[in-house]
């Protein structure tokens, strides 16, 4: 099979299923603010629109799922840090509910805020060359959330799940969490990422600094804390242009678990989280949970082996080790 065959089916592959998140929206066009949506309109791409609402047994957090717990079955929990570390659930919401959409609960840090804080400007330009890596987020306010609460968050989805008084009860499977979070997040992600109940870990747009990291929130973290990490774990991230792409890279390579590294050309630190169901970024999600929370094997074809689908997308960079 010659290359361009590869590419043609690996992306024929990405439109038929989940994997691409975006494709089923027309070229060019725009997504409204999610925020402009209200939060109990169903949204995403997937077989199960979800919807958003924060739980008053949960106030500090803001929860997505399908708009229909369908009895007898349970949802794998995602728990999320968000970028900049806002304390704003709703900051992310379609990728969010683009990934609840294929039937998974979704906990984001942070109440439901009008408007999302996320219109606030992000750094997104090029490190220049001989630049500490850390030189554009040197000046950043205090961290507004915590590490701490991804795993308020997961003990909440524990604790709810077996209440019987719940609406939640039974629906969730708490054998299957995830924990992910963009840029400050995804420090927060791999504070929370020890605790022995995670299955897997995804940094977006992350990275730990050289030396001390210390914006999540939580306690200072350094390169020693990624040996904590015990699950398979992704780092996703824009290209060269990203302001994390370098200490993704550095943490990729110190990792000793099975391990992903994937970037795409020509996105920057904000990714595609604010598109439509969340862009490309929502699809590289939901196939990853897919493979490591619902054992899928045509999702586990888009990251493993030389032919990967993934791999054959010439807007993606990928490296992994380990992973089977």
């Amino acid at each position: 099979m010659n290359k361009r065959t590869r590419i043609s089916l690996a992306l024929s592959f990405m439109i038929a299923t989940v994997e691409v998140g975006a494709a089923a929206d027309r070229p060019g066009s725009s997504a409204p603010p999610g925020d402009s949506v209200p939060a109990s309109t169903p949204i995403g791409s997937g077989p199960h629109p979800a919807i958003m609402e924060v739980d008053p047994s949960l106030p500090t957090h803001t929860l997505y799922h399908p708009s229909e717990l369908a009895a007898g079955s349970r949802l794998p929990v995602v728990v999320w840090g968000n970028g900049a570390c806002w304390n704003a659930g709703n900051a992310f919401r379609w990728f969010l509910s683009d990934i609840a959409s294929y039937g998974y609960f979704v906990i984001a840090v942070g109440p439901i805020v009008d408007p999302p804080i996320a219109r606030a400007p992000v750094p997104m330009a090029p490190i220049p060359a001989g630049s500490p890596p850390a030189a554009a987020l040197t000046k950043l306010p205090p961290s507004a959330t915590h590490s701490s609460q991804l795993i308020d968050a997961i003990n909440w989805a524990v604790t709810e799940n077996a209440r019987a008084q719940s609406r939640f009860h039974q629906r969730l499977d708490v054998t299957e969490i995830a924990v992910m979070g963009q840029s400050c997040g995804g420090a927060q992600a791999i504070e929370a990422s020890a605790d022995p109940r995670v299955r897997t870990t995804v940094l977006w747009n992350s990275g730990l600094f050289p030396g001390v990291t210390t914006m999540a929130g939580g306690k200072p973290l350094t390169k020693s804390d990624l040996d904590k990490l015990h699950a398979p774990t992704a780092y996703i991230s824009g290209d060269a242009e990203d302001i994390a792409f370098v200490n993704a890279n550095d943490d990729y390579d110190r990792l000793t678990v099975p391990a992903l590294r994937a970037y795409a050309r020509g996105i920057l630190h904000s990714g595609t989280y604010s598109e439509r169901n969340g862009g490309e970024f929502a699809g590289i999600a939901v196939g990853w949970l897919n493979w490591q929370l619902k054992s899928d094997p045509r999702s586990r074809a888009l990251f493993v082996g030389a032919d990967c689908g993934l791999c054959a997308n010439p807007h993606w960079v990928v490296h992994s080790k380990k992973l089977e």
